[in-house]
């Protein structure tokens, strides 16, 4: 059937995305402890869910943090390991109409890519993602369910937390639209609600990771941006991305398969001779 399969090992989930010829099937996400635990669990699931069995697998393109952790082949098939940068940024691009882009990776931590038809290049990132909602949110919230975090947040209300520029100004600076942060969390009290500190918490996170992927490529000329990663299912993604293309004069857009960009981008990199091959006894 000439399967090939691309598996994102990240530190809490692994993402497993496949084509068969040319046709993206459909992704999924599995949960586990352990990288080896998640990346065959994955596995194994999502060749039962699509009716697959082994000999259907032309290729295993392992990427992501966890995939470091690996260094055998996945059940004696053809297995590779993908940088994570590059299927990031190949995923990323396949995924867009454009012919240049950003792409703003949020996962555990955050980076960024910029793309176009002849060039990739890694542009840095920031130490805010993921990890740190749910860090945040333990401490605060005595949850680190992204669920429950989700749930939480969507009842809150931002503004009980963070300053604004109605809050100092009853006009709007120049190009500064009243609604835009002045500063995180500057509002919050020992009375803010859980709810409104989650909210508070989501913000903060995406919108800064958002704010520094514009600033980091700002002197390039490109005004299109693509987010990727797990934390594009907070519902807040969407309304700070729609605030920023005011403020930034940019397109950010959120593609399907968001969440699976990097899994796509392994099957694709390796595709092309972008892999590196792990042997049968992990050489």
């Amino acid at each position: 059937m000439g399967v090939r399969i691309g598996i994102d090992i990240g530190s809490s989930t692994t993402k497993i995305a496949a084509f068969e010829k040319d046709r993206l099937l459909e992704p999924m996400v599995v949960r586990a402890d352990t990288q080896v635990a998640s990346l065959y669990g994955a596995f194994g699931q999502y060749l039962y869910e699509n009716g697959l069995d082994l000999p259907d697998v032309e290729g295993v393109y392992m990427t992501g943090v966890g995939s470091r952790y690996l260094d055998k082949q996945v059940y004696a098939l053809p297995t590779y390991k993908v940088d994570e940068f590059v299927a990031t940024g190949t995923g990323g691009y396949y995924l867009t109409d454009k012919k240049e882009v950003i792409v703003i990776s949020m996962g555990t931590g955050s980076f960024f890519v910029k793309v176009t038809e002849k060039e990739m290049k890694h542009l840095g990132g920031v130490g805010l993602g993921g990890g740190t909602i749910c860090g945040l949110s333990r401490v605060m919230l005595n949850t680190g369910d992204f669920r429950e975090i989700a749930a939480l947040s969507r009842k809150g209300k931002v503004s009980e937390t963070d300053l604004r520029i109605a809050d100092l100004s009853k006009e709007k600076l120049p190009g500064l639209a009243l609604d835009v942060t002045a500063s995180n969390f500057a509002k919050a009290d020992a009375q803010v609600s859980l709810e409104d500190l989650a909210a508070g918490i989501v913000h903060m996170v995406l919108e800064n990771i958002c704010q520094t992927g514009i600033l980091a490529s700002l002197h390039m000329g490109i005004k299109d941006y693509i987010l990727i990663g797990g934390l594009t299912k907070f519902f807040e993604c969407r309304q700070i991305t729609e605030a920023f293309k005011s403020l930034w004069d940019v397109n950010i857009g959120i593609p399907e398969h968001s969440d699976f960009a990097t899994a796509i981008g392994a099957v694709i990199a390796g595709g092309r001779g972008q892999a590196q091959e792990i042997g049968a006894c992990g050489k």
